[in-house]
């Protein structure tokens, strides 16, 4: 049974949200795609991590200030549209969703380069679709089952990333292993320096850098079903620096110890093939279970930030209003299955160019991702500068460095973009990113606008459109979250 009901279930606990966050954050980026990043700019992707790190910190913060002062599913997609204006809106909240769909197809990609670990004969395509059955089947629960399954599966990922690392100081310090390799922490400055590709390779890393880190705004969109936005929001968020030192700086620090940095190639796992290399055949197969469990788990929360955004933008008649419907569990059910029928093109990607697909999608997922963080601090930006100085002292959960980091940050994000456009490798995500803004734009003023303002025709019946009442002022559960609804 399904309703056009506009309440979500606040189920999702603080440590639901917490792990949520690993979940997007800790995935393919570190697992696989560290390997790309690696081979760019070599042990000085380190700095690159630390780098790349602060600067997603900011963008976290902003939208944790905003999050806590008024709490929605639409999140930043409806902090747009308040504050920038529903064009910013409409693209921000669709470019996440588009992003999200990347993402899952990197995911779900890396999912079949671990699974030929151990069935190098069988296809992709066939693990592919089997992950996408069941990840979608769990999305249809309730939220509650949603964060308890990725509660555990993050969890899995954290200690095994803590064990891998305690398992690689101990080959480096008692030589556990390592006969007749090259096992040292000199790997880090050796062959060819720490920065072996100069400031080329550092620059092309962040390409890759970023797309680590895409999934972490997921936090903000959680904030709709969070039990107590107030307090599970700031602790998520300010469990990230630690986050970003010991699950990518740490780690890679001791991969590359471990066996020197031109060593590590694309065909797998870096962690499995560490591990494979200086002979612990054993710790190489466990360190693929979980790498698969860390795709799962990715899958599983980009699945659940894209349907919840695109839920929040059907309250605010900007998409379909099929996809407001939600089941008895209070699920936004029909973003999930359009979740899964995306990621079915995954699927089919995989069988018609399985060698190629890896580098293109990152590279794509990379400018909706950083697309979306240039929004949040540019939505950001605005909604602070519209704060008297008495508001803004009376703030819950303010961003720090405002207004000079904000400013800095979005410089950073402007950056980024300019080194996709400069390597010819990853100059077809700016075209990709362009046309998805302009077709986004076209339907904006060509459909949506006059709808939206009941000018047009099909303006009153908004040709499947929901308009919704409270549109431009915050959803529904933001509002009965917030005091100020604001």
């Amino acid at each position: 049974m399904t309703t056009d009901t506009t309440s979500l279930s606040r189920g999702l606990r603080s440590r639901h949200i917490r792990f949520i966050a690993l979940g997007s954050a800790i995935g393919t980026g570190l697992f696989y795609g560290s390997s790309e990043s690696i081979q760019a700019a070599g042990p000085g992707v380190l700095l690159a991590y630390l780098l790349g790190g602060a600067a997603v910190f900011l963008v976290l913060r902003s939208l944790g200030e905003l999050a806590v002062s008024s709490p929605s599913a639409g999140s930043f997609g409806e902090y747009a549209s308040k504050y920038l204006g529903p064009l910013a809106g409409f693209t921000t909240g669709w470019t996440f969703a588009f992003e999200m769909i990347i993402v899952c197809l990197a995911d779900v990609t890396a999912l079949g380069v671990y699974m030929g670990f151990w069935f190098p004969d069988v296809p992709r395509w066939i693990w592919l679709l089997a992950a996408v059955v069941i990840i979608g089947v769990f999305n249809l629960f309730s939220v509650k089952v949603f964060g308890e399954l990725e509660f555990w599966l993050s969890l899995a990922k954290i200690v095994a990333i803590v064990a891998m690392i305690l398992a690689g100081v101990a080959i480096l310090v008692f030589g556990i292993g390592s006969e007749g390799n090259s096992a040292g922490i000199s790997n880090l400055w050796e062959h060819g320096g720490f920065f072996p590709h100069g400031a080329h390779g550092f620059i092309m890393s962040f390409a890759v850098v970023m797309f680590a880190f895409g999934g972490t705004e997921i936090i903000g969109v959680t904030a709709g079903e969070a039990q107590n936005p107030e307090k599970t929001i700031p602790s998520a968020i300010n469990s990230i620096p630690l986050r970003i030192v010991l699950f990518y700086v740490l780690t890679l620090a001791v991969i590359m110890s471990l066996d020197p940095w031109r060593n590590i190639d694309s065909s797998g796992s870096p962690f499995v093939e560490i591990f494979a290399s200086v002979g612990l055949k054993s710790a190489a197969a466990v360190l693929n279970v979980v790498v698969i469990v860390a795709a799962l788990s990715a899958i599983n929360s980009d699945i659940f930030a894209a349907g919840r955004m695109m839920y929040g933008m059907a309250q605010r008649g900007e998409a379909p209003k099929i996809m407001r419907r939600l089941s008895g569990n209070g699920v936004p059910w029909m973003t999930v299955v359009i979740m899964m029928t995306a990621l079915l093109l995954g699927v089919v990607l995989n069988y018609l160019m399985p060698e190629r697909v890896f580098l293109i999608i990152s590279s794509i997922a990379t400018f909706a991702t950083v697309w979306v963080w240039l929004m949040i601090l540019l939505t950001h930006f605005k909604a602070r500068r519209n704060l008297s100085s008495e508001e803004a002292a009376a703030l819950k959960y303010p961003a720090p460095f405002w207004p000079y980091g904000q400013i800095i940050t979005i410089a950073f994000m402007v950056g980024v973009f300019v080194v996709l456009g400069i390597y010819e490798s990853t100059r077809v995500a700016l075209v990709v990113g362009a046309v998805w803004l302009a077709l986004l734009s076209a339907v904006y003023f060509l459909w949506l606008r006059p709808r939206l303002t009941g000018s047009g025709p099909g303006s009153g019946a908004l040709s499947g459109l929901a308009k919704d009442p409270d549109a431009g002022s915050g959803s529904a559960e933001a509002k009965a979250a917030s005091p100020s609804g604001s």
